[in-house]
């Protein structure tokens, strides 16, 4: 039976129903659906293989929440497990998601089986090869110290630091090339980035996508714990990686926006170019995400080959125009699962929006000001 099949029965059933992992059932089952999920992972905590199932999202997307659900859940019966994080991630995917989900998988299959790698020692994750001593080296010692040796902080919330070795950034780039070739040669319709973007290819979708995993989870993501905890950087667990491509015949520039991740890495590849400088404006959650910039909050970031800035997804940027030559970056959006389902039980001000933070601020000051007054009647009403 497939698991759609064996869910939709259960939701039939009036009696819940429990499972010990071999296919027999019982009607008896405790309900987890108000249990909230861990903010902190249990690290030591071994998560079962999902490997086996055919499923709406990668078995590994699975694997890496199951390490953030309540204490109760962790060694009850894997297809409740299943269930319940299934749900969870059912709620920011509606079935029309979910179909293009599929399509989408389907459509990665196809260039996988026929697009030939140029340079198959990108395909999996050689640290050595890929990035410089001085970065191996922070990631190695893996303290806020190491990172801040080579990190700098040219505004709050944006880092800036050297990353990608010369060597790697070349073939990166030739293979994105190579691809884009046998694209046009084979007239195969390819999915742009994202909807800004009319140039450029997604990684993923032709091999990439275990790479870019690796790369976010052993070296993106302790730096993220450290720096944007507070947006999930800690549990980061999934991840849209691509290349973008700016010239005077491509895209030129690229609007105000924020990102759809949790935090975001952007490299550039090169290759010898003017302009097209990062403008940032500010951190904003959705409900101010067009609220008015403050002057602290203007930066600039110019592009440096092999250089990476790292900054919340929602932090506002765009990109002034390439005014000469072709610059190509990489972009990985860093997602988390785990922020996502906690974000819906925000009550009052986030921590991290730059106009939430103000307003917590003003009604504190107006607060203040009330008590102040109120005290002043107070004695002025009293006897001498």
């Amino acid at each position: 039976m497939s698991l759609e099949a064996s869910l939709e029965r259960r939701k039939q059933s009036q009696a819940p129903v429990t499972g010990n992992g071999n296919g027999v059932v019982s009607s008896s089952a405790p309900s987890f659906s108000t249990h909230r999920l861990r903010l902190q992972p249990k690290e030591d905590h071994r998560s079962e293989s999902y490997e086996d199932l055919q499923l709406e999202f990668s078995p590994l997307l699975f694997s890496m929440l199951e390490r953030h659900l309540p204490p109760s859940m962790l060694n009850v019966a894997r297809d409740l497990k299943l269930q319940y994080m299934r749900d969870i991630l059912l709620r920011y995917a509606p079935e029309g998601e979910r179909n293009r989900v599929q399509r989408h998988r389907e459509y990665r299959q196809k260039i996988i089986s026929n697009y030939q790698p140029l340079h198959r020692e990108l395909y999996s994750m050689h640290a050595a090869n890929f990035f410089v001593p001085s970065f191996l080296k922070a990631i190695n010692e893996n303290s806020e110290e190491s990172f801040r040796r080579i990190m700098s902080e040219p505004s709050p919330g944006i880092y800036k630091f050297e990353m990608l070795q010369p060597q790697f950034c070349e073939k990166l780039l030739s293979e994105v090339e190579s691809f884009e070739r046998w694209v046009h040669e084979t007239k195969f319709r390819i999915m742009r980035p994202n909807t800004m973007n009319k140039y450029g290819a997604v990684l993923d979708d032709f091999g990439l996508e275990t790479m870019l995993d690796k790369l976010m989870d052993d070296f993106i993501r302790p730096i993220s714990r450290v720096f944007f905890s507070e947006v999930g950087g800690g549990t980061l667990d999934s991840h849209h990686g691509f290349v973008v491509e700016y010239g005077i015949d491509r895209d030129v520039e690229l609007g105000f926006h924020v990102d759809d991740s949790e935090v975001t890495l952007n490299v550039c590849l090169g290759k010898q170019f003017s302009g097209g400088e990062l403008f940032f404006r500010g951190i904003r959650c959705d409900k101010h995400v067009n609220t008015e910039t403050q002057s602290e909050e203007i930066f600039d970031y110019f592009h440096v080959p092999g250089h990476a800035v790292l900054h919340r997804g929602r932090h506002r940027h765009g990109a002034r125009a390439t005014t000469s030559g072709r610059r190509v970056n990489l972009l990985l959006w860093c997602r988390s699962s785990v922020f996502r389902e906690l974000k819906k039980y925000q009550k009052d001000f986030s921590s991290w929006c730059g106009e939430c933070q103000r307003e917590k601020r003003e009604r504190q000051l107006i607060s203040i000001d009330a008590t102040k007054q109120e005290l002043l009647k107070r004695e002025v009403k009293s006897p001498p």
